[in-house]
């Protein structure tokens, strides 16, 4: 066997030619006729062979090239997958999530909504939604340089991947903005029309998450303290623990108040009618969270799979200490506390996903399991709010803990990134900053959702007439059902 692969020895160099000839430029490529042509001196006005051995080595470690400015395969194949991942999080994962977890005559209701919400934000997203975030601009919100996505191809943005298509980019960061708004309507299910839900949606990206986004990870935004060395707020957020949780979360509490409680809520129960979905949507939103979380590395790299190892951990510690509270204290573990768990472990583990170690992320996973387990079963019951699904207890009161969680836990023995600008804060007073951001973001929350919801309930109104309401929203706002049966009631 020794011999053998001491045979092969001149494999090596042939392949570093190869690699080195996939990554140069396209027009460099057409002139370079063989793998052997390859190693020759570049053309005069070309990169030397030591630039593009640099560069080679660049694409390895997912660090800046000194001439190329192409997508590398590896980094771009992860994020198109990672992208499909986080879409896939949405439709089907949350719609199935929210879809058992209503009666059944809501059941189509909330999948519409879903479904709504990622078409009216990905025109929003293409117009000048994503110009907005991450244009370069104020440190509040971006600019108009890419509206309609104009400028941003396959080339890589240096400012957020240095491998990775800036239209890929684009497209993986859309499905962030299409799935936060979708979550506000586990709080508001069952009772706000149609109509009313998607002029907020609207308003809400508007007035909330485009701001938002770009302060946390414009490439100058005011709370990106990874990344601007200007940032007024150094806090971090790995992959939406303020920008997409805490920012739904509360806006959710907010709208479900001035909505007010179900029709005969409290009254009457109101059961999940198939927890059969909600346990598939679980998977679906597990699976899916991997491109939330190890995507937000924006590469594959060591980052990435720090990522998917705590999201991974968290997860599944949360997914047990939750059933295993609901055991101690009622009896039986159910799949409704399984799901629940699963969820909130993920939604925690969020903003820190990147920048803890193993230990760090089953110490989250431990917190994600029992802190919103009592914001569910206890606070809801004490301030009797009608959350329907648990947003607020589970992405709002989650999505906050793990913000706070990352400012004492993130270390650089997880990201090297952290010694960049953030060297003197990290591990002493990170978590001061994250109380700031934490701040800013639910007051930029509540703000917007107080103006939004009076403004569509002067103008539409936001709950259906009683009689439609107590018919269901599946056929009061969409003229369906979700299941139909015979005379005999099969």
């Amino acid at each position: 066997m020794k011999s053998s692969r001491n045979g092969r020895h001149w494999l090596l160099p042939v392949v570093v030619v190869l690699a080195m000839n996939a990554l140069a430029p396209s027009g460099a490529r057409a002139q370079e006729p063989s793998p052997v042509a390859a190693a020759a001196p570049a053309a005069a006005g070309g990169p030397d062979l030591a630039t593009r051995v640099a560069d080679l080595e660049a694409y390895l470690s997912n660090t800046a090239p000194k001439a190329l400015s192409v997508p590398g395969p590896g980094h771009n194949a992860w994020m198109m997958t990672s992208t499909a991942l986080v879409l896939f999080m949405t439709l089907p994962g949350l719609a199935l999530f929210y879809g058992g977890l209503v009666r059944r005559k809501n059941v189509l209701s909330v999948m519409a909504q879903c479904l709504g919400t990622a078409g009216a934000v990905t025109i929003l997203w293409w117009a000048f939604g994503y110009s907005l975030c991450f244009g370069s601009g104020s440190p509040i919100l971006g600019s108009l340089k890419f509206a309609f996505l104009k400028g941003v191809g396959n080339a890589p943005n240096p400012d957020y991947g240095a491998w990775v298509s800036h239209n890929v980019f684009s497209m993986y960061q859309m499905m962030f903005a299409i799935i936060t708004p979708a979550l506000i309507v586990g709080a508001i299910a069952e009772r706000m029309k149609y109509s009313a839900i998607m002029a907020f949606i609207v308003g809400w990206m508007l007035l909330v998450y485009f701001p938002l986004a770009h302060m946390v990870w414009g490439s100058d935004g005011m709370m990106n303290g990874l990344s601007n060395a200007k940032a007024g707020i150094k806090a971090i957020d790995f992959a939406g623990g303020t920008v997409v949780h805490m920012s739904s979360g509360w806006s959710a509490l907010l709208l479900a108040l001035i909505l007010g409680r179900r029709k005969g809520w409290g009254h009457r129960p109101f059961m999940p009618h198939s927890m059969v979905l909600t346990m598939v949507g679980t998977g679906m939103l597990w699976v899916g969270w991997y491109g939330f979380n190890a995507g937000s590395a924006v590469a594959a790299d060591g980052i990435a799979a720090n990522a998917f190892t705590a999201t991974t951990l968290a997860t599944a510690v949360a997914c047990l200490v939750w059933p295993a509270i609901e055991w101690v204290t009622r009896g039986k573990p159910t799949i409704l506390g399984f799901c629940s768990g699963a969820v909130a472990g993920l939604v925690v583990i969020t903003p820190a996903a990147g920048f803890v170690t193993s230990t760090g992320a089953v110490i989250i996973g431990a917190f994600a399991g029992t802190v919103p387990y009592f914001a569910c079963t206890k606070l809801k019951a004490w301030l009797k709010y009608d959350d329907a699904l648990d947003t607020f207890g589970v992405h709002g009161v989650g999505g906050t803990m793990g913000a706070l969680l990352t400012g004492f836990l993130a270390t650089p023995e997880a990201n090297p990134n952290l010694n960049t600008n953030l060297a003197q804060i990290v591990g002493k007073t990170l978590w001061l900053e994250q109380l700031k951001a934490m701040g800013l973001t639910i007051a930029l929350a509540l703000t917007g959702t107080l103006i939004l919801a009076y403004l569509v309930k002067a103008v539409i109104g936001l709950r259906p007439a009683a009689d439609s309401e107590e018919m269901g929203l599946d056929d009061a706002d969409h003229g369906e059902a979700g299941y139909h049966f015979d005379e005999a009631g099969g």
